[in-house]
């Protein structure tokens, strides 16, 4: 699946995408890994309220300061981006069953990116 992101700190739920991917596969129950192959960009499962995300952002981004002396810097300028994601990680994995996700009532699953705007790419593996 493809994503096209707007903002330098953005986040996005894909959870409706990742819905139609499982609707579409051969199995009824199974499990959906849900992966992001980028260094700057992670995949987490949280409510989608939008105070929320700014509070995760705003809390992310006290945590880890956009602007600091990174030693990464002085090839690309992005060391921040890269250590966030790391804190948060780039997969999730929500099972399913009759081709439906297994999520909780307020749980969404959101791309959070960090060096945007970028194309990004998302896997979605049903198992």
């Amino acid at each position: 699946m493809m994503l096209k992101t707007s903002k330098r700190v953005e986040i996005l739920d894909i959870t409706n995408q990742v819905e139609k991917e499982v609707e579409k596969a051969n199995s009824k129950d199974g499990i959906a890994l849900v992966y992001s192959p980028h260094t700057t960009t992670a995949i987490v499962i949280n409510e989608a309220e939008r105070g929320l995300l700014e509070d995760l952002i705003n809390s992310i981004s006290n945590l880890i300061p956009e602007k600091s002396n990174y030693i990464h810097n002085r090839i690309d300028d992005n060391a921040d981006a890269h250590i966030r994601a790391s804190l948060l990680g780039n997969a999730v994995v929500v099972p399913f069953e009759n081709r439906r996700l297994l999520l909780g009532t307020w749980q969404r699953i959101l791309f959070i990116e960090f060096d945007g705007p970028r194309n990004r790419r998302v896997i979605v593996k049903i198992l």
